[in-house]
């Protein structure tokens, strides 16, 4: 019996995509895919050979995104949308060509093959530097999310239901007025074959739930809002289900009235305590953003700046603490940037970005490894869209825990005059991913290794080099915990990337702490 694309995928399981290594590999390739597609894959490589491409790769992909939003005891907003096409990408005249059509056929693949082939030669006599790709990437697998129960099979009516038994239960808090609760999903299933020999199916499935409560003090005319820490993940329908949103629902609602009560923090240097749901934000701007080659090499500028990180500093700039290593990774389990392979093919790999507190090493794709004479990509290009062309995009970058088990109760414990910060809230930094500022979702005083009142109004603001410097403890294994985003910016025109940011809690000396408002404490 012959499996089809479909059939393989709900059908596999781990042992059944073990037992394709080795030998059995190569035979993949005709379950891959089902016989049409095979076809319009061959059509358009062939195409793009015969009109002069040194290289050629297609791209086939099928993007599903879904999403629920609820405000109080009503359903706002339910979206469905889905997008299915071509994307062929060639190198002719040692320059780029791309095209891509959402009309999947055998001719319509040719033709746009032979379109991109032309934009290739027409790029040729403008470049200053030809494309170099390294060795040939040839990897034929197969690659998917593991997840027990499909997010797209359960109904939008169940997901509803679920936001808003959420906000039920949140407005039994007295002083609770308003509650905001959204469900995101994305199903992203691609085929990408080249004229190397590489032929990869991959099925990648991320959900991203999450609600916002709102308490009112009518008397003063004054509002605040408390959001769930919970991270979105690249897993099945069942997260939603083991995720604490409704058993939480109540405590988050207290916690929305007692940051409204709360006096406005002083503006000063104190400790900084931040949890894991505050602090993956920071990293993301000031360590993932600057390790992109591209942005340290000043060809992407979009959206969030050019880098610090320069490749002279490699190898020897100190960006923080000895005890402090970040790493990026692309394998971590239920991140969201992680997949078997890029989209050029690469398999996906971790290393370190700083080691040791000191700049190591960049985001790399086939096209940039020589750029810093290193022998091969990390496997960090991404395209959003069989209609977009795949670019460097960040993998999971994560701070690794200490070697000692530390708590955040510990650092509570071992701080004396501090500030304890929990999710994460507005930011800002600026165009060389040096200077910013961050807020948060929860603020409490520490107190002689105790954590106090709660505060408002807070937002810490530093250096890049300065903060990682200043941090003197982090927590060990048991409290490293994964956080991220399902949409981050990137390129122009803009293409969105999920990624997750996994860290321990961490303590930050003599940190500046901002109050964001004209209250005093």
């Amino acid at each position: 019996m012959t499996l089809s694309r479909r059939s393989f995928l709900v059908g596999s399981s781990a042992g059944t995509l073990a037992a394709l290594a080795g030998p059995r590999l190569v035979a993949a390739r005709g379950l891959l895919t089902d016989p049409a597609i095979d076809d319009i894959i061959k059509r358009a490589l062939g195409a793009a050979t015969k009109a002069g491409a040194t290289y050629a790769d297609v791209r086939l992909v099928r993007h599903r995104r879904e999403g629920v939003s609820t405000r109080e005891d009503k359903i706002e907003r339910v979206s469905s949308s889905e997008e299915y096409g071509l994307g062929v990408r060639v190198i002719a005249s040692d320059a780029w060509g791309f095209a891509a059509t959402p009309i999947v056929t055998a001719a319509e693949a040719e033709r746009i093959a032979r379109v991109a082939v032309e934009i290739a030669k027409a790029n040729g006599p403008l470049l200053k530097r030809p494309v170099d790709l390294g060795p040939a990437v040839a990897n034929v697998d197969v690659w998917q999310t593991p997840l027990t129960k499909d997010p797209f099979k359960i109904s939008i009516e169940d997901k509803a239901e679920l936001l808003l038994s959420v906000s039920r239960e949140a407005l039994k808090v007295p002083g609770v007025k308003f509650v905001n609760a959204w469900y995101a999903g994305q199903a992203e299933w691609k085929v990408f074959a080249s004229t190397e020999g590489a032929y990869l199916e991959q099925e990648l499935v991320r959900v991203g739930p999450g609600y916002s409560v709102t308490a009112v003090d009518d008397k003063r005319g004054e509002f605040e809002s408390r959001a769930h820490t919970i991270a979105p993940k690249q897993a099945g329908w069942e997260y939603i289900e083991a995720a604490p949103l409704l058993a939480d629902a109540r405590r988050i609602g207290e916690e929305a009235v007692e940051k409204l009560h709360a006096p406005s923090v002083e503006a000063r240097r104190r400790d900084l305590v931040l949890d894991p749901s505050n602090l993956w934000l920071t990293i993301h701007e000031s360590i993932g953003h600057s390790t992109e080659l591209d942005r340290a090499l000043g060809y992407e500028a979009n959206f969030a700046g050019t880098s610090f990180a320069t490749p002279d500093k490699r190898g020897k700039l100190q960006i923080g603490a000895p005890h402090l290593t970040f790493y990026a990774d692309k394998t971590t389990p239920g991140g969201l940037a992680t997949c078997g392979y890029d989209d050029d093919g690469v398999a996906t790999q971790r290393w370190n970005l700083v080691e040791n507190g000191r700049f190591v090493d960049y985001q790399t794709t086939r096209e940039q490894a020589k750029w810093i004479g290193e022998p091969a990509s990390r496997g960090t290009s991404y395209a959003d869209s069989y209609a977009s062309f795949p670019f460097q995009r960040m993998p999971n970058v994560s701070l690794a825990p200490g070697a000692k088990e530390r708590s955040i109760e510990d650092l509570i414990a071992a701080t004396n005059d501090g500030v304890l910060i929990i999710g994460n809230g507005s930011w800002s930094i600026d165009h060389q991913r040096l200077n910013f500022q961050f807020g948060g979702q929860a603020f409490w005083e520490i107190k002689k290794g105790k954590k106090t009142r709660m505060l408002r109004d807070v937002a810490y603001q530093a250096n890049t080099i300065e903060f990682w410097t200043a941090c003197d403890q982090i927590g060990g294994p048991a409290s490293w915990a994964l956080n991220g985003t399902m949409s981050d910016g990137k390129g122009e025109p803009m293409q969105t990337n999920a990624v997750s940011h996994g860290c321990p809690p961490a303590r930050f000396r003599n940190v500046n702490i901002l109050n964001t408002s004209r209250r005093t404490a």
